[in-house]
């Protein structure tokens, strides 16, 4: 016996397939450092609450320890829709954004707190702005630290306790002008070569965060760490633009409040595990001061300001801003 379909049964299944969810957005993210990192717990965070508030409309990937390629790598991707969603330092993304290079400069922030106010208000969203610009949309910003000098001869309180002295820096020609302008000798240098360096006297010193210092052992062939802050450089959920206009803004609206809230979560973490490195370096009988005179070293870095601002002038008024946070 032949069974027909009714237009009444066909009007009910059609209406059941109309009915059925769509298919969740899968979203590719990219990050550099490992899964229990306090970026990698951070990015987690993000992904779980994304998808939990919106239902599973999106359900972000996190991929930890750089298999997605280099930072340089990954912002293209991300610019290109390769990528939907990564935490990007802001020191590399000066090639892409030129107004990013103003974070780069040495001791432009007081400390943490100051970089924080900064991010977090109007001067912030001037910088994403600029971002937006080449497709990259930021909606938090990260830490990343605080960068001092540690050495194998002796505390540095001064400038002219750099003279002398064998630094290795990164690549940068910021970071050697800052080096340099101190009175000290910069080594760019690769990170995985800094331990034998210092362990052989091929160079004297460098430079680097808490963590760092503790995780590469350097503190083992380095006695001294002194808190200059010198460079402070902040990080960011950035979003790519693509994937940004393809959401509704209900969902743009999760999206942004999960970013937030990672970023909160990531400095908290971040400031915990400096704390127990700094003691675990401490411990070990690394000599630990505090600068007393921030301001020496911020005056011997004004011949740097004024040949960046020279090459950058319309970047100018990013430096007095956030110079006048500190007033």
């Amino acid at each position: 016996m032949t069974k027909t379909i009714t237009t009444t049964a066909l009007a009910a299944l059609i209406a059941g397939a109309t009915a059925l969810p769509s298919a969740a957005e899968e979203w590719r993210g990219w990050n550099i450092h490992p899964e229990d990192y306090p970026n990698g717990v951070a990015l987690e965070s993000f992904a779980e609450m994304v998808a939990e508030r919106t239902e599973g409309r999106i359900e972000p990937q996190v991929y930890h320890n750089g298999v997605l390629g280099a930072q340089p790598d990954a912002i293209e991707q991300l610019r290109n829709g390769g990528l939907d969603f990564a935490n990007f330092n802001m020191g590399p993304m000066g090639q892409i954004v030129s107004a990013t290079n103003v974070l780069s400069l040495p001791f432009l922030f007081t400390d943490l707190d100051n970089m924080h106010e900064v991010m977090d208000g109007e001067i912030g969203d001037r910088f994403a702005d600029a971002l937006a610009e080449e497709g990259i949309i930021a909606l938090s910003w990260f830490d990343s630290g605080a960068r001092s000098f540690y050495n194998t001869e002796r505390a540095i309180n001064t400038p002219a306790d750099l003279d002398g002295l064998k630094f290795r820096v990164m690549n940068n020609d910021l970071y050697v002008q800052m080096v340099d302008q101190l009175g000290g000798n910069a080594t760019p240098m690769a990170y995985s070569e800094v331990y034998q360096s210092l362990s052989t006297g091929v160079i004297d010193g460098a430079e680097n965060n808490w963590p760092s210092f503790d995780t590469s052992n350097h503190f083992e062939v380095a006695g001294f760490y002194s808190n200059t802050n010198h460079l402070i450089l902040p990080e960011c959920i950035c979003i790519s633009a693509d994937t940004w206009e393809s959401v509704s803004d209900e969902d743009k609206e999760i999206v942004r409040e999960a970013a937030v809230a990672a970023a909160e979560e990531q400095r908290e973490l971040w400031a915990d595990s400096s704390e127990e490195s700094r003691q675990k370096v401490m411990d070990a009988g690394v000599q630990v001061n505090d600068v007393e005179d921030p301001a020496a070293f911020q005056e011997a870095m004004q011949p740097i300001y004024d040949q960046f601002i020279e090459n950058n002038p319309d970047l100018e008024s990013f430096i007095n801003d956030i110079r006048a946070t500190q007033s």
